[in-house]
Order: C-alpha cells, then sequence, then structure tokens
C-alpha cells in the first residue's frame, strides 16, 4: 500500500502581503550554546520585539527586575522582548502569546538538547489557529564545534538537527583550531548542502543572519499528508489478516535494531478504517513495559506486545482463539526485519497495511544529494514523481528544497517539504536573459543519488 500525497495546482497566484508572525526554531545538541543566544536576546538593546518560547526557562536566570508583567507561563520584558516558558503544549503557549500580540513582532522558539526540531516544525501546520497567526521562518540549528564529534556520528539527534537547518551556526569557534573547523564544516555540509552557516563565538550573531531569512517558507498552497497529521505512535506499522483459529507464527531476521515490539488486536474489517480504529488501543499496548519474549512464547488478540531480541532469525507464535481478522503491530517496518506472518507453514500477505509516524529513529547516515536540470519541467511529470517518491520515502526525507523552471512558466517555482508535507509556490519572474536551470536538493536518510537523479530527469518536459 503506498500512501497518496495531493500537491497544489501549478497555477498562478496572486500575491498578497503575508501579515502572519514570523518564527524561527532554535535547536541544538546539549551545550551548544542555545542558553547563550537566549540570554543575549533577552538582554541586550537589540531594538527587535522577539517573543522567546523556551523549554528550560529556569537555565536563564532572569533578574526579576527585568520582569514588567507576568501571568503564569508568559513573562514581559523591559527590553522589548516576551519569555514562555514551555511547561505545557507548545499551541496552547502559543494561543496565550498571541493574547498579546501587540507587543512583539516575531517569535524564537528554543527545542531541548536532545529533540528532533521536525515534529516541533510540524506544529506551525497542523493547527489552523496557529497557522493563521504564524508562520515558520526558518530552523536554526547551533553545533558545538567543540563537542560535537563526541556525538555526531553516534546520536541520530544531532544529525536531524544539521539536516533539518536552514541556518546552521558553529558555535565555540574560539575553543578549536581553524583546520577543525574547517572540517566541521565539511562534515556539515555533508548532512546539509543547502543550509548556510557561520562560526560563531559566545553565540555572538547579528539578528538579520537568523531572523526573517525565509528559508523555510512553505506558502499558501500547502498541501499535506493524513500521517503527517497525526501524532507519532511507538510503532511504524499496522497489518490486517483473516486467519483461522489456531496457533501461528510471526518470523523475523535481524534489522537495523536488536530487538522489536510485536503485538496484535482482533478487528471487526479488513480497512484503513478498521486499522485507525485500532491504533489508539494499539498505543496503549505498546506504551505498556513490554514482555521479552522466551522460547514458546505466544502474542494473542488484545495481550500484551512481547519484544522480541533479534540477533538470529526469531519467531513468536500468534495464537488465534477462533477464526476472526487481526490487526498486527510491529514496532518497526517489516521489510526493515523480514517480518512474515505464517500460516500452515506458509507466508500470507496482509489484506490491509498502513504505516505510522514512529517516536523513535534509527541510526542511519544522513547525506544531502543536489540535482540540477537544464530543461523546463513538466509540471504534471514533477508531481507525480514527487507524489510517488514521498509516499514511499518521505520518512526518511527530513527536507527537500528547489527552485524550478517550469515549461510554459516566465515565473521561477519554489518547492519546500518536510518527510510526507510538500508545497510548491509560483515565485518571482526569472530575470531577463538568465538560464533557466532547475535545482533541487533532498537532506535525509538512505538517499539513492542514482535514482533520484534519474527520477528528476524522467521530468523534463
Amino acid at each position: 500500500m503506498s500512501t497518496t500525497i495531493d500537491l497544489p495546482d501549478y497555477a498562478p497566484a496572486e500575491r498578497v502581503e503575508d501579515r502572519r508572525v514570523p518564527v524561527t526554531v532554535l535547536t541544538g545538541f546539549l551545550g551548544s550554546g542555545k542558553t547563550t543566544l537566549l540570554n543575549r536576546i533577552l538582554s541586550e538593546n537589540h531594538g527587535k520585539r522577539i517573543a522567546v518560547i523556551e523549554n528550560e526557562f529556569g537555565e536563564i536566570g532572569i533578574d526579576d527586575a527585568l520582569v514588567i508583567g507576568a501571568d503564569e507561563e508568559v513573562f514581559e520584558m523591559n527590553n522589548g522582548c516576551i519569555c514562555c516558558t514551555v511547561r505545557g503544549d507548545l499551541i496552547r503557549i502559543l494561543g496565550n502569546l498571541m493574547k498579546r500580540r501587540d507587543r512583539f513582532d516575531y517569535i524564537l522558539v528554543e527545542t531541548t538538547g536532545m529533540a528532533d526540531p521536525g515534529p516541533v516544525a510540524q506544529t506551525f501546520f497542523v493547527d489552523a489557529d496557529v497557522k493563521s497567526a504564524t508562520r515558520l521562518d526558518a530552523i536554526v540549528t547551533m553545533v558545538d564545534a567543540k563537542h560535537v564529534w563526541e556525538h555526531i556520528d553516534d546520536a541520530p539527534e544531532v544529525k536531524a538537527q544539521v539536516a533539518f537547518a536552514d541556518v546552521v551556526l558553529l558555535n565555540k569557534c574560539d575553543l578549536v583550531a581553524p583546520g577543525d573547523v574547517d572540517r566541521l564544516e565539511q562534515k556539515v555540509r555533508a548532512i546539509n548542502a543547502a543550509a548556510k552557516i557561520y562560526r560563531t563565538t559566545d553565540a555572538e550573531v547579528e539578528m538579520d543572519r537568523i531572523l526573517d531569512v525565509g528559508g523555510f517558507d512553505l506558502g499558501r498552497a500547502l498541501a499535506t499528508d493524513a500521517t503527517f497529521l497525526e501524532p507519532e505512535y511507538p510503532f511504524e506499522w499496522i497489518g490486517t489478516y483473516r486467519l483461522p483459529a489456531g496457533r501461528h507464527s510471526v518470523n523475523v531476521v535481524p534489522g537495523p535494531d536488536p530487538s522489536m515490539k510485536v503485538g496484535a488486536i482482533r478487528v471487526a474489517a479488513s480497512s484503513l478504517e478498521a486499522i485507525d480504529r485500532a491504533a489508539e488501543a494499539a498505543r496503549t499496548l505498546f506504551s505498556a513495559q513490554a514482555t521479552l519474549a522466551a522460547k514458546g512464547a505466544s502474542i494473542f488478540p488484545g495481550g500484551p506486545a512481547l519484544e522480541l531480541p533479534i540477533d538470529a532469525p526469531a519467531s513468536v507464535e500468534l495464537t488465534m482463539p477462533r477464526d476472526g481478522i487481526v490487526a498486527l503491530i510491529t514496532q518497526h517496518l517489516p521489510d526493515e526485519f523480514g517480518t512474515q506472518l505464517m500460516v500452515a507453514g506458509a507466508a500470507i500477505a496482509p489484506d490491509c497495511a498502513r504505516t505510522f509516524r514512529a517516536d523513535h529513529t534509527h541510526d542511519a547516515s544522513v547525506t544531502s544529494v543536489g540535482l540540477t536540470l537544464e530543461r523546463p519541467l513538466n509540471p504534471d511529470a514533477l508531481t507525480a514523481w514527487l507524489r510517488e517518491l514521498v509516499a514511499r520515502q518521505g520518512r526518511d526525507i527530513f527536507r527537500l528544497k528547489g527552485v524550478l523552471a517550469v515549461a510554459g512558466d516566465d515565473c521561477r517555482w519554489i518547492v519546500q517539504g518536510v518527510h510526507m508535507l510538500v508545497s510548491a509556490d509560483r515565485d518571482i519572474p526569472w530575470p531577463a536573459g538568465a538560464t533557466r536551470v532547475s535545482q533541487l536538493i533532498f537532506i535525509g536518510r538512505n538517499l539513492d543519488r542514482e535514482a533520484l537523479t534519474a527520477g528528476f530527469a524522467s521530468c523534463a518536459a
């Protein structure tokens, strides 16, 4: 089963002034200097009215004299800034902040050091009130130039933070040799060739390098996929099977993780609607402490999930007390572990299946692939290719961005994407005499350069 992504039609759109509040998401691994940067924003007389949403407000140590008006979560500062504590849902905090809309012109959201910035960015597209009041301008990632080498190859969070970035600040450059900073910049560019990179000391940076950079303007023609809008689940896949009463087996082989949780729930039908209804029950099943599978262990519909250690081919019994339809839930994608449901010694395929956005990630290599095409593009072919690509690989595509020349159109087109979300906007006319070249860059895991190059070339008019 593939997921359908509806991209916007390539049709001219009248430009209107965007009055929404721009937002920058600030991220970076533990110790990268985010709090130092926020201290500067909250204390310097920069003349900008910036609202800062801070995850760990207590670390800033704001003097009481700076607070000129406060409620439980929103503090107004005497330098024109506002600071919020994120002790609750980000959407609720933004709602409280917008009550003070006349007090600021910009919002900066800081994530925790271990956060994947993707879900934070998604917040600005999944809530109607937030979308109408704010627009995501850019993701800014801070990198500790001295200590990042201890984490960048082992911590998936670091790679995700760099991969999502529109701007990267290489901080603490005074603590390392210039050659080491050069090497780090090459490493960052290998992960994200599209980001702007600046070198900083003590988080000193000009505000116009991180604010109003326009790196994440998805525009009015936003198109989303249902899996992007749903919450994260502790599993990646559910498939439905019609099974006779008796004992069957679920077979797996080693994959990218040393173990995998497996569970089952009885459902009324083999349909996407039935799978969606089973998802919330499956969340409870998987969120509970999993039982480690021992030899001869069995799962049954509605029973506790089992965790399978997989250092060699393994199997677990699936017991059906009576004939019926069962939803098999797996923590990881079946293809990653060669998962098969065996009935009477033969593997059977699910009647219906779908994938879910999971709350975990594998430690895989993150790279960027840049593509260039000097021929104008067929918009229908481009739409079809992108739709199929994100349906198949959207989970692995952290960012997608490009400037495109569309056949028969004197204006350039801007394409942006995050995972399963893709948008296309008609932009300004091509400059007179300019060569109309289409450029597209992908940032993500497991990117196949040859396949992407061939696919992009197939979109030529």
